[in-house]
């Protein structure tokens, strides 16, 4: 739908029935994080936040909740905008095929932004806005579903500039309230470009922080697009309507159908610290210096709408945003990165940590063992390209001819790898390297480790569920079976990797000294704090696995070797999932918050019945 406005948007979606209104006053000090996080678990629709304590506006949240929700939201341009991602991705289609696309280029000169006249909005302070804390251990009120907007020094004006949701400190730490904001981005990111740029010149670089407006808006900020398509010309065609904008008499940039802009100035070398966050891994992303924004002035416009998400432990709202972007982009990577068939960055895992990959093997026919050769070439690739290279681990196969596989059917996938996989040729690191911000499995803040493991050729394995009877666990034990050929089993808390290493080898060695025949159909070994949790099911596995590993650090094997700085081993790997003294603390709900918002689902409160699973 083209809206013009997020109320345009609440209005469609409470008149189809995919919106409730809370009309009880909720703190925004965890109960609105609380309740929305507690809607979303449910499938529930949208929320409304009628009465905000400490706020005269309203707030929204879960909105992109689900992918039938958001698809309701862009009914009218969804299919446009496939076809118009797919033609920019690959021009060559739309020659081949002009009749499908010959609308396209009128569709997109109609999403261009619009330049128009200055439009009314009230000046407020940080202060007034809902000051929304999620998890207990936060820092302050954070902005979570910001449109940051910066422009490029050397190419200024709205086609060139780069939109972004980097998350936003409003207040807590040492921030001055009402002068000072948060802003935590990486620098390989559009706006970490742009402020390079301008901290060459010596110059402040003018930002603003977009809160609201038309769903289209806070999406194409998390878009990956191909290149060369602009964020704000994808906002317009997602939304069916122009993003119209100006500039205020500082010069700074607007929307003109935004509820809230925050507009300020990064100067160069100007930090505080940022944080604790409740974050997408499932942990907190802990104090650090970020730049800080001096607030310039707070505009809202009349009857504005606070528009939030909570992240934590996915899935999350944010899932079903990745959900959206990979129904648009359909097979956008493929062409990007030749030989590739899918690439699954896997939500349960937190995104980054985990990749699993299809792609071709073309470079000698099919026999016997045939080890992975074009795959290795295209797993460093992805390691080059875009947000794929925060990847930590890369699980990647061959496409075989007549064998069905996909990297979204988890249990399907690793049982093709695991059964084809050869530890002593097919593990391959890369060492002091740089991953993700937001991951604290490594040795320190950005730095870390990665590994590719392929599979190519025909099964060598069968895959089992059952243990030697002769076989006595000691110090490592309480086994359970994952899946066929994955085992995870429990140690004691892990207190040094010196002592760990000790661990695990008398623990490899103990597999080793009870025959390897009988581990070969138990190519993988995970080692927890708690492997009847991790072995519950395939999302606890992903997450306990990938989220607390550094592969340099906590990939061992049975029987392993090192020829000519190549790893491997005979017997199964084993990967300590332990948490680590470094690791930063998991998400926890506080008790006393879920019993307060008890009242908002029981029988006289907003929710009571709304939900489509039973309420409390």
């Amino acid at each position: 739908m083209g809206y013009k406005s997020l109320q345009e948007c609440v209005d469609d979606l409470e008149h189809h029935g995919h919106l409730v209104r809370i009309k009880e006053e909720v703190d925004p000090f965890l109960e609105m994080a609380a309740i929305h996080l507690r809607v979303y678990n449910e499938n529930g629709p949208a929320i409304l936040f009628e009465n905000v304590k400490g706020s005269k506006y309203k707030a929204v949240s879960n909105l992109f909740g689900t992918v039938e929700r958001s698809s309701f939201m862009f009914r009218d341009s969804l299919t446009k905008v496939k076809l118009l991602v797919e033609a920019q991705g690959d021009p060559m289609k739309a020659l081949k095929n002009p009749f499908k696309y010959w609308k396209l280029p009128f569709f997109a000169i109609k999403a261009l932004p619009k330049k128009v006249f200055r439009q009314h909005f009230n000046e407020i302070k940080i202060e007034d806005i809902p000051q929304i804390h999620c998890w207990p251990m936060d820092g302050g009120p954070f902005v979570t579903l910001p449109i940051v907007y910066t422009e490029d020094p050397d190419a200024p004006g709205p086609m060139k500039s780069n939109i972004g949701m980097y998350r936003i400190q409003l207040a807590g730490n040492d921030y001055t309230l009402n002068e000072e904001v948060g802003l935590h981005y990486q620098l390989h990111r559009g706006i970490g470009v742009h402020q390079t740029k301008y901290k060459a010149l010596n110059k402040p670089m003018k930002v603003s922080v977009i809160v609201g407006g038309p769903p289209a808006h806070s999406f194409s900020a998390v878009m990956p697009l191909p290149e060369g398509m602009s964020e704000l010309t994808f906002a317009g065609a997602l939304g069916n309507r122009r993003f119209r904008y100006f500039y205020d008499e500082n010069d700074f940039f607007l929307s003109a159908d935004a509820d809230f802009v925050i507009t300020g100035e990064v100067y160069p070398g100007e930090n505080k610290t940022e944080g604790p966050f409740g974050d997408h891994l499932g942990y907190y992303s802990l104090k650090h210096e970020f730049p800080v924004m001096r607030v310039h002035k707070v505009y809202a416009k009349k009857n504005a709408i606070w528009p939030f998400t909570v992240v934590g432990r996915p899935p999350q709202e944010d899932t079903s945003f990745g959900d959206m972007i990979h129904e648009i982009t359909g097979s956008a990577i493929p062409k990007e990165i030749p030989g590739v068939h899918e690439v699954h960055a896997v939500d349960a895992a937190g995104v980054h940590p985990l990749l699993l990959v299809l792609g071709s093997e073309r470079y000698t026919p099919y026999y016997e063992n045939t080890p992975p050769q074009e795959i290795l070439t295209i797993a460093n690739h992805i390691l080059g390209t875009g947000q794929l290279s925060l990847a930590k681990w890369v699980f990647i196969a061959a496409k075989q001819e007549n064998v069905p596989l996909s990297t979204y059917d988890l249990p399907q996938f690793y049982t093709h790898v695991l059964e084809r996989v050869d530890w002593k040729r097919d593990v391959h690191f890369y060492t002091k390297t740089t991953i993700d911000t937001l991951d604290y499995s490594g040795s320190s803040l950005n730095a870390g480790s990665k590994v590719v493991i392929a599979a190519a050729g025909q099964a060598i394995r069968t895959l089992s569920s059952t243990i030697a009877e002769d076989f006595k666990f000691s110090e490592i034990g309480q086994p359970h079976f994952v899946m066929p050929g994955v085992l995870s089993v429990q140690a004691s808390a892990f207190t040094t990797y010196t002592n760990a290493k000790v661990e695990i080898e008398e623990f490899a060695a103990q597999i080793e000294n009870s025959g390897l025949e009988k581990w070969t159909g138990i190519p993988l070994i995970i080692i927890s704090d708690d492997s009847e949790f991790t072995a519950k099911d395939m999302k606890n596995y992903v997450w306990v696995t990938y989220t607390r590993s550094n592969p340099s650090h906590d990939i061992y094997g049975v029987k392993s070797f090192t020829e000519f700085k190549h790893w491997g081993c005979e017997g199964p790997l084993i990967i300590d999932a332990r948490v680590k003294p470094h690791h930063a603390p998991p998400l926890i709900k506080d008790e006393n918050v879920e019993r307060a918002i008890d009242r908002i689902f029981q029988k006289g409160g907003s929710l009571y019945g709304k939900l489509p699973s039973k309420n409390l």
